[in-house]
């Protein structure tokens, strides 16, 4: 008699994760007939139950993945979740026919929801965007695991086995190096430490009385400059730009060249000319 699995929605991995892994330990593994056989209903027939059983007899191999990436200073249990979303995809795309076991096929939808996991969290600011420098990032994490900063040799070395250039391994692994430090010190820090939290000794040019003035004289006079500009437009021209570019609903070309009785040509004209008239009289 086969053991009857337990729903899905209850095994997930939360504050008791012994219990969660030891839950999924009890559930058989499939013989490659068996996953066959299921992964074949589930391809030709869409059945969800099947898709069920092939999750469920592959989650400890989620949890195996997951303990690889222990370095990362993130909850297991998180980088657990990512993984059976990652095992659930790969289910639902596992073409029997290739000949390949779901395992192989399942491994790297499964990273793939790790990694994006760990490149979300592990700083404040994002280290890696491109793929390359995805790649560059957690093959760099496993080679720094025994060495301290990169030899110019294994620089290159790194370099050219990923096919990227240098200056991008040395940027990569000056942030691998850093750490995210907050802004105002921790509530329960002590004077004698709070002194290090940024607030203390990065500048915030805001506050600075100078710039201060010298923002609001250097808008004031931008504003006369472009009014004094404006005055010495003609009507038409003064117009055709107040209604393009300063009204809340900008006029459209064909709108103003049906009023002034002329083509949307020519209103683009006009109003190239006097975009140019007031360029050269701000500027002078």
């Amino acid at each position: 008699m086969s053991k009857t699995l337990q729903p899905i929605d209850q095994m997930v991995p939360g504050a008791n994760l012994a219990a969660y892994v030891q839950a999924i330990s009890s559930i058989p593994l499939l013989t490659p007939e068996r996953e066959r056989e299921l992964a074949e209903d589930l391809y030709y027939n869409d059945n969800v139950e099947a898709a069920r059983a092939l999750v469920m007899s592959h989650l400890r191999f989620v949890v195996h993945i997951a303990r690889s990436y222990s370095g990362y200073g993130l909850s297991e249990a998180d980088l657990i979740q990512e993984g059976n979303v990652g095992l659930m995809k790969a289910v639902k795309r596992f073409n029997p026919e290739k000949g390949v076991r779901l395992v192989s096929f399942a491994v790297h939808w499964i990273k793939a929801e790790m990694h994006e996991f760990i490149l979300r969290n592990w700083r404040i600011v994002k280290v890696a965007t491109t793929k390359a420098q995805r790649k560059l990032f957690f093959n760099l994490r496993s080679v720094k695991k025994s060495l301290a900063w990169l030899s110019p040799e294994e620089v290159q070395a790194v370099a050219s086995d990923l096919g990227v250039d240098i200056a991008e391994v040395q940027r990569m692994e000056g942030r691998l190096s850093s750490r995210d430090v907050a802004f105002d010190p921790a509530p329960d820090q002590d004077e004698d430490d709070s002194w290090q939290s940024p607030q203390y000794y990065l500048q915030d040019l805001r506050s600075d009385p100078a710039l201060s003035v010298e923002s609001d004289d250097w808008q004031e006079n931008s504003e006369e400059q472009l009014y004094l500009a404006l005055g010495g437009l003609d009507d038409r021209s003064r117009d055709i730009l107040a209604r393009r570019w300063l009204a809340e609903e900008k006029a459209t070309l064909h709108e103003l060249a049906a009023e002034y009785q002329v083509s949307a040509e020519r209103i683009r004209q006009l109003e190239q000319n006097a975009m140019k008239k007031l360029r050269s009289a701000i500027a002078a």
